[in-house]
């Protein structure tokens, strides 16, 4: 292909760092190279025509561990391992925030609950709570972080469920908005964002990293991998996989009864209001197999059961019609952390936000600037 002066030399020559996926983690590590180093040519390489990862399908829950969660987790690791990775994800809310502000995300302190219709795993999580808001107290700054509320139950409409915990300190966020006015800040800064370019292999060399895109042939000093879901496709040994979320949202209702975050069977489920609409998502876990997968598509029997849980449990008394369907891409491993790592001298990697790149993505991206810094 034959480009114009211009081309090449506002977008093609002399790379600092391209940065392969423009999700969250992506435009933040980006933006943050650009404040500590506004000279830098950091150029994002972003497959999809506006984003093809989770970061745009995801949820919008401003979340950081449902008491089931916490339990599971306390299961395979220390408790200290367990509250460290809570008090990063309230942190990485936190740095959100801060770079964007609240209004930018329209980010909304509905807090959050999570719903029961089991006996035993409910008074599992009872007894848990005491020593659950012990160690969040001086996170949160809430003295009960975590407290019984089953009057929320009939005030929401539910039929079904016999127990809720109500946790404070959730909120609400508006993906959109919040890819918007992280897309805006980066250009803003002087990042270029190259949209529906994908990355086909790459090769480090002595001087940096020759990349091989479906647009054009690249170079750059530094490569940094914020791939996530998609992680596996390009490196090996890297212990991330997709995992697909499966996502649907009703029509408006009528004074709907339905505000806050809503996790349930041990986060497999998670429904919210947006507006007065109610967004629905979850069931992977009634097909591990066929949910580990890069194919963003719907399968009918995650969506029949959603239906099913919708209609008789969420809202059982609301006349709705489902307006919109959809999944996406989340990248899990073995651990919950995120890995933040030099894989070479030229290429680095931030990746597996473990269905929390909302609360994880913008500290893992700005974890990430730092250690592509040090090698500059």
């Amino acid at each position: 292909m034959n480009h114009s002066f211009w081309e090449q030399d506002t977008f093609i020559n002399s790379i600092d760092v391209a940065i392969i996926g423009g999700g969250i983690v992506g435009l933040s590590a980006a933006i943050h190279l650009k404040m500590d180093k506004p000279d830098l040519r950091v150029v994002i390489l972003e497959q999809g025509v506006i984003l093809s990862g989770a970061s745009l399908r995801n949820a919008g829950f401003a979340c950081f561990g449902s008491p089931t969660e916490l339990i599971a987790d306390l299961e395979t690791r220390s408790a200290n391992e367990v509250f460290t990775l809570v008090e990063e994800r309230l942190k990485g809310l936190q740095q959100l925030r801060k770079l964007l502000g609240d209004s930018a995300i329209e980010y909304d302190a509905t807090g959050g609950f999570e719903v029961f219709d089991d006996e035993h795993i409910f008074e599992s999580a009872g007894k848990h709570l005491p020593e659950f808001n012990k160690h969040l107290q001086q996170v949160t700054g809430i003295k009960e972080t975590y407290k019984v509320n089953d009057g929320k139950i009939a005030s929401s409409g539910f039929k079904g469920f016999t127990h809720l915990i109500e946790i404070g300190g959730e909120a609400q966020i508006n993906t959109g908005k919040m890819m918007q006015a992280l897309m805006l800040k980066a250009t803003n800064l002087g990042v270029i964002i190259l949209n529906g370019v994908k990355l086909l292999r790459h090769r480090d060399h002595e001087n940096g990293v020759a990349l091989t895109t479906s647009w054009e042939a690249l170079e750059a000093k530094r490569v940094l991998f914020a791939t996530n879901g998609y992680t596996s496709a390009l490196l090996d040994n890297v212990d991330v996989k997709p995992a697909r979320a499966q996502v649907l949202i009703t029509s408006p209702i009528k004074e709907l009864k339905i505000k806050g975050n809503f996790h349930y069977d041990r986060g497999y489920y998670y429904f919210r209001n947006v507006g007065d609409r109610v967004l629905f998502g979850g069931g992977r876990n009634l097909d591990f197999e066929k949910e580990t997968t890069t194919e963003a598509e719907i399968t009918p029997k995650i969506q029949a059961a959603l239906e099913k849980i919708l209609a008789e449990r969420i809202l059982p008394a609301e006349k709705y019609t489902i307006e919109n369907r959809w999944s996406g891409i989340m990248g899990i491993g073995d651990t919950k952390s995120p890995i933040v790592d030099k894989l070479s001298p030229h290429v680095f990697c931030a990746v597996r936000m473990g269905g929390m790149g909302l609360a994880l993505g913008t500290s893992t991206g700005k974890d990430a600037a730092k250690l592509v810094l040090k090698s500059l």
